[in-house]
């Protein structure tokens, strides 16, 4: 997670009565750096409950107002954790070095 600046911050709040979510997918891009992703990806990638991602991704003016105060006072949202590898997948990565005969 990347925190949002004091003027980043200052941005999200001017835009945000205008422009909701293109105002929240400023933010998210910089708390999440992903600056090249869309607002329903930045959805995906958020750390959200399943729920609370639907009513993101439903335009919901409350869950908006929620995420810009969130994104106001803690200044970033989390990135959700990779899916774990599937049973018996190999850590190891691939052999270094020069063989020996």
């Amino acid at each position: 997670m990347s925190r949002l600046g004091k003027a980043q911050v200052e941005a999200l709040l001017a835009d945000y009565d205008a422009a909701p979510i293109e105002a929240l997918t400023v933010a998210l891009r910089i708390a999440l750096r992903a600056p090249e992703l869309n607002w329903m990806a930045l959805l995906d990638l958020a750390d959200f409950e399943d729920a609370r991602r639907q009513r993101l991704q439903l335009g919901d003016q409350a869950a908006l107002d929620e995420l810009v105060t969130e994104l106001n006072e803690i200044r970033g949202v989390a990135a959700r954790m990779p899916p774990s590898r599937p049973e018996g997948a190999d850590d190891c990565g691939p052999p270094t070095g020069t063989p020996r005969h």
